[in-house]
């Protein structure tokens, strides 16, 4: 099965039915099918040929997903692209991925051989070739590259082929929205070029159409699920804690029936907070750039099991592995791996760190956690973050959790500053509410914190640093502070 036969498919059954809509616009299945067409078509006489691979560097648009499945129609890679990253960010993921062209909305300083701009990118979908665009590729040759977040070095390329986007798209419609269907509206407020665009495929199939906002902004989201009666969505916990202080959340009149979340690790009390506004309708999912989206995941039904990210997808094996790759007892902390249809083929270009990901047949995520008798996962946090001050270990998610369920705390980061006596020093940055007071809250922290865990210090900033996933950078944090304290800690 083709990626592009599930389009042509899709127009079939639901020809008429609205697919795609953003502000005032709205494209049927088969008007999606016919643009998608047009544009393979365009590229493909632009004189790319199939297994090129193209950047595509656009906002929340139709035009960018009518890009994402032109390509797969045409056998060309997408090489996902973030539009917040600095143009050399954006240059290096380019030539790291030896893409021939890149399709943006007006960036200047790219620089493959083929720029298509916006104006251009407009006029291909409007006048490409009229004909069915279809050509097909092995099911495990490259379909699109993804980035890895960049939190521990420089990005990689993970390999992503046709089986794998068919397989996460088998554990969407089993386990995660295995309800969507005609007449659902899933509202894409989170960016398309990640998590979000992952649930384009499952409403597609299933003859539900995707409202697309071109940038997150609370009131507009709160707006606009009331009067498009949206009843499907993705979040990330921060935006989803942004929500929650917005005004007009509580008299909202929602439709929402299945709202999905990930990316990050989510308080408990912003989840607490979020079923009594919302119901018990959230549904989380744990993955990562080279399992994209799909290891495990928690069904609304089991929000009871705090803290944990839930069971293995159907079609995913997870387990708790330690040093020497052998399974941990029940309850005890090693290293979460996973293996199944969903992941990776490799890491572009990179055989070393490919076999090193790929220790023993497993895909070793680098999040340390553990597993309950129930078969229930819970993450602690990444391996490589875990800090050690006075001979303790100490996992920051555990002491950005507690500072999350202060009244206020929509962001937290905990890092560790370099100290002589105790090794790591803790030490928070948090953002919320304009009056947040950090004294009151390093207050809280010690009520609820063992003492070598209690941050030194806590810091208030407008926003914290997030990759192109959303995704809190600490490493980025620490940075920041060290440098702000003249590189002395």
């Amino acid at each position: 099965m083709q990626i592009g036969a599930l389009v042509r498919r899709a127009a079939i059954h639901h020809g008429p039915l609205a697919c795609l809509t953003e502000g005032g616009r709205t494209l049927s299945y088969a008007d999606f099918d016919a643009a998608t067409d047009r544009l393979g078509n365009a590229l493909l006489a632009r004189g790319l040929v199939p297994g090129d691979r193209v950047g595509v560097l656009l906002h929340n648009s139709i035009e960018c997903i009518i890009a994402y499945y032109a390509l797969a129609k045409a056998g060309l890679v997408r090489v996902g692209m973030n539009t917040r990253e600095a143009l050399a960010e954006q240059n290096y993921k380019l030539a790291d991925s030896e893409s021939r062209a890149v399709i943006h909305g007006g960036v200047e300083g790219l620089e493959p051989e083929i720029q298509i701009g916006w104006d251009e990118l407009c006029a291909m979908i409007a006048g490409g070739e009229d004909a069915p665009c279809a050509v097909d590729r092995a099911l495990d040759a490259p379909y699109r590259l993804g980035y890895t977040g960049g939190t521990t070095g420089k990005p990689k390329a993970v390999t992503l082929t046709t089986r794998g986007e068919l397989s996460e798209l088998s554990a969407f419609l089993t386990d995660l929205v295995p309800g969507i269907r005609r007449g659902d509206t899933f509202l894409h407020a989170a960016p398309i070029a990640h998590a979000s665009g992952a649930f384009f495929l499952p409403a597609l199939v299933r003859g539900a159409r995707s409202l697309v906002m071109t940038k997150f902004d609370c009131a507009e989201f709160i707006t606009l699920a009331q009067s498009e009666r949206a009843t499907m969505t993705f979040l990330v916990p921060t935006m989803l804690a942004m929500l929650l202080e917005s005004p007009g959340i509580d008299d909202a009149d929602f439709h929402f029936n299945r709202i999905a979340y990930g990316a990050s690790p989510i308080a408990e009390s912003v989840l607490r907070r979020a079923e009594a506004r919302f119901g018990r309708i959230f549904a989380q999912t744990y993955g990562q750039a080279e399992s994209p989206m799909v290891i495990t995941y928690l069904a609304p039904e089991d929000h009871d099991r705090i803290g944990s990210c839930g069971r293995p997808f159907t079609i995913v094996e997870v387990a708790v592995l330690d040093d020497e790759d052998c399974e941990v007892p029940v309850g005890q902390t090693g290293e979460i791996c996973c293996r199944g249809p969903q992941t990776m083929a490799c890491y572009w270009n990179r055989p070393e760190a490919t076999a090193q990901a790929f220790r023993n047949g497993w895909l070793h995520t680098g999040d340390v956690g553990r597993m309950d008798a129930d078969g229930f996962f819970y993450i602690l946090d990444r391996k490589n973050d875990m800090l050690i001050s006075g001979g303790y270990n100490i996992y920051p998610r555990e002491v950005e959790d507690v500072l999350l369920a202060f009244p206020g705390v929509v962001e937290a980061a905990v890092v560790g500053l370099p100290d002589e006596v105790w090794g790591d020093r803790v030490h928070a940055v948090v953002s919320g509410r304009a009056e947040l007071d950090p004294e009151a809250l390093l207050a809280h922290a010690r009520v609820h914190l063992a003492r070598h865990k209690c941050p030194k210090a806590i810091e208030v900033w407008p926003n914290l640093p997030k990759s192109g996933a959303n995704k809190i950078l600490r490493r980025t944090v620490r940075d920041r502070v060290i440098a702000a304290q003249g590189g002395q800690s």
